[in-house]
């Protein structure tokens, strides 16, 4: 099998709210892939019922490997220690903690600080160490850079990328599209209790259809132009501008970000 991971017709729902309907895609093995949606789209309720967190009232979950789970709102008890959360959890995975990856990751800075008195990016990096303890083949991350500095941030994303170069699987759910399109090989947008999308990113691009937007500075001021026929509507304006006596000072195109795509697929309707 070369998936890591395969959801078929995955339901939850909370009474008589359906949260999940018939939801199903596919990770490949040694990919990050990235699980999206808006909030309250139920990233979290798919992720804990793949892992077994919460009971499914429906479907198929078959997940080839041993898991590593790194929840989005975890806590440890607030007066134990790293060091002794570490040992706690090497003993319930009966393995030795890894002390390459505990360096790698910082721990040993804040190693016999209290839980209660660690800062946000210091608890992140205790909770994935500690998701990593088991050596794990498909790694579960929910939002692993949230409250995070920039410099937290991009310091986690290289530690992400090197799980993923040592064979790692990383199912990642992320609301931050810049975070998305530095890890993720393929992405799926969750919508309405459904998969709206699957795919990679610029495969997204090709079924949004985005058009090119223009940008153009002139002595006039500045504009910007949505377009499917960049070339036409380009001559187009510039002939115009010419025409008027307006000089040209800057011209720019780009063909829109992830974060407008993921946007137009989340809120289109009856999709």
């Amino acid at each position: 099998m070369t998936d890591a991971l395969q959801v078929e017709g995955l339901q939850k729902s909370y009474g008589k709210i359906a949260v999940l309907k018939g939801v199903g895609f596919s990770v490949r093995r040694g990919e990050i892939f990235g699980l999206l949606g808006v909030n309250g789209a139920g990233k979290t309720t798919a992720l804990e019922c793949i892992e077994g967190l919460r009971p499914r009232d429906g479907g198929r979950v078959t997940l080839c490997g041993k898991i590593g789970i790194q929840l989005q709102s975890a806590s440890l008890q607030a007066f134990i220690r790293p060091s002794e959360a570490v040992a706690l959890f090497a003993a319930w995975n009966k393995t030795r903690p890894d002390k390459a990856m505990l360096e790698a990751l910082g721990v040993f800075d804040f190693y016999k600080k209290q839980y209660a008195g660690l800062s946000t990016g210091q608890k992140r990096r205790l909770h994935l160490a500690l998701a990593l303890l088991g050596d794990p083949d498909i790694l579960f991350l929910d939002e692993p850079t949230a409250g995070l500095d920039v410099e937290g941030r991009v310091s986690l994303h290289a530690y992400i990328k090197g799980l993923k170069a040592q064979g790692k699987t990383i199912v990642l759910a992320s609301h931050d599209m810049a975070e998305v399109e530095t890890l993720c090989d393929r992405i799926a947008i969750l919508k309405d209790g459904k998969i709206a999308f699957a795919g990679t990113i610029g495969e997204l691009t090709a079924a949004v259809g985005r058009r090119h937007t223009v940008h153009i500075a002139t002595d006039a001021g500045r504009q910007s132009f949505d377009t499917d026929d960049l070339v036409g509507t380009l001559l187009e304006k510039l002939a115009a501008y010419r025409e008027r006596g307006i000089a040209v000072q800057d011209v720019r195109t780009d063909r829109g970000t992830l974060e407008e795509h993921f946007m137009h697929i989340a809120r289109r309707r009856g999709q």
